[in-house]
């Protein structure tokens, strides 16, 4: 199982628009077995898990690990895991949630599995909300400082643009 790859891509399901299976499909654009498998039954608990995984990241934000562990420990509660070893694609044993469930669960597994999995080799400090407003966007920073506070290259070169601008406006006004 790769751990961070899981948790990144809680993270994308955390910023999809899971209002219909058009967008489900889209986050799963590198998985096409399950992309034929999503229903808008997947996509009504997947919304559901957007709004029991978002606290999580916010206490990540706040630096606040309780929270964090916290949080994943009540969704490992409420969404058993089961995991299983698997060497299907020649890279060796590695840990899989388990097959045959719904999309949905199987989605709900890989993300709690692969967020817990990182805060405890990483830290809870990994998970974040983006900096640059009006985003609401959530991350994973795997970057090794530990440094990231942006979503994405759009919202830091935004973010970073308005700063400069304010800086030059702020030189012209004295």
């Amino acid at each position: 199982m790769d751990f961070i790859r899981y948790a990144e891509a809680a993270a994308s399901l955390l910023n999809a628009d899971l209002s219909e299976v058009g967008g489900l499909t889209a986050c799963l654009h590198d998985r096409p077995r399950l992309q034929e498998r999503a229903t808008d039954r997947d996509c009504m608990l997947l919304r559901r898990l957007q709004r029991e995984l978002r606290p999580v990241f916010d206490a990540g934000t706040a630096g606040d690990v309780a929270g964090v562990t916290d949080g994943l420990n009540a969704l490992l509660a409420r969404h058993p895991i089961t995991p299983q070893l698997s060497d299907h694609d020649g890279q060796g044993l590695h840990l899989h949630v388990a097959t045959g469930v719904g999309v949905a669960e199987q989605l709900v597994g890989e993300s709690i599995l692969g967020l817990a999995m990182l805060v405890c080799d990483l830290g809870a400090d990994r998970l974040g909300v983006c900096s640059s407003a009006p985003c609401t966007n959530v991350f994973v920073d795997a970057s090794p400082n530990r440094s990231r506070r942006y979503c994405s290259d759009r919202c830091s070169s935004r973010a970073n643009v308005a700063a400069y601008r304010a800086r030059r406006r702020a030189v012209a006004q004295t």
